[in-house]
């Protein structure tokens, strides 16, 4: 009998336990639960017998690896999966996966949380601008993406994207504007929000001369990764520059700089909300566990992330 360990810091909602559950029963699977754990060693210690693991944001590293003598593979609930070590799966002979989509209209929704608030002047009481007729720009079209833009037209928004990885033709098909360049995105529009995952080529690539490109009044809002922004640079163009505004779920590692330097221009929120909602929590969980199932009783391995 295959043993499937759930191994999550921050706990899956009871909901999507059950679900996952539900999901590793009718494969006639193990099911075994690791919440709320404090320290490396309970982890370590928990998948010594595991052939599957599910996690959240928990990183899976070299010496997780050399513990799980018996995994297969691990899978992220949720689209970024930069908390693998995905070298050290190879070589250990794991696949990895993420759920990619399962949590898309979650952060697509936060998107316009952040900017509805963002130009309404944090509901403090002053006259803020609308989302009608502004240029929303989307820094790479994947799911996420893809429900910004339906979301935008929503809005009444004109929609523009940029993706290094999707053809022009695809954006176009989708019924919005293809950008030539991230450069141009930048350019054009009055709003940017950013969902680049953190790989070596976008770390700190969100920067003080690109972000400068933006019109006056301009927004940038990152539900990415925090690794993309070039803090010092952004920091430096927000004091310069007293018409920018910066959202994000996600808080810098100088987050009272920006505090300090955009007082009333800045947002964070306490801590990443991108996929914090029940819908999502469900539907990653429950896609993670079937992924599973499907790569242990198939070899089916849609999602594999690493080769």
């Amino acid at each position: 009998m295959a043993k499937v360990l759930i191994a999550t810091e921050k706990p899956f909602s009871r909901v999507a336990v059950d679900g996952i559950k539900a999901v590793t029963d009718a494969a006639g699977y193990e099911l075994a639960l690791l919440e709320k754990y404090t320290e490396k060693a309970q982890l370590l210690a928990a998948v010594a017998d595991a052939d599957a693991l599910i996690i959240r944001s928990d990183k899976v590293d070299n010496e997780v690896f050399d513990a799980a003598k018996q995994l297969k593979i691990v899978v992220r609930a949720g689209a970024g999966y930069d908390n693998i070590d995905l070298a050290a799966a190879t070589a250990h002979g794991v696949v990895a996966m993420n759920t990619p989509g399962q949590n898309a209209n979650s952060v697509a929704e936060l998107v316009f949380g952040l900017l509805v608030y963002g130009v309404r002047n944090f509901f403090n009481g002053s006259s803020g601008t609308e989302l009608l007729g502004k240029r929303l720009g989307i820094l790479a079209f994947g799911n996420v993406g893809r429900n910004v833009a339906r979301v935008a037209k929503g809005f009444g928004m004109k929609v523009v994207a940029y993706d290094a990885y999707c053809p022009k033709e695809a954006i176009e098909a989708a019924g919005v504007e293809a950008a030539a360049s991230q450069e141009e995105l930048f350019d054009t529009c009055d709003i940017v929000s950013l969902h680049i995952p953190a790989t070596p080529e976008t770390r700190e690539s969100i920067n003080y001369n690109l972000v400068n490109r933006l019109k006056k009044g301009g927004i940038l809002v990152n539900t990415a990764r925090k690794e993309v922004i070039d803090e010092e640079g952004l920091l430096k163009l927000l004091q310069e520059r007293a018409d920018l505004k910066y959202l994000t779920d996600i808080k810098p590692d100088r987050a009272a700089e920006f505090e300090s330097v955009a007082e009333g221009r800045y947002f964070a929120t306490p801590k990443k909300m991108g996929a914090q909602t029940a819908e999502a929590n469900v539907n990653a969980g429950i896609a993670a566990a079937k992924q599973i199932v499907d790569f242990l009783e198939h070899g089916i391995t849609k999602f594999q992330v690493n080769k």
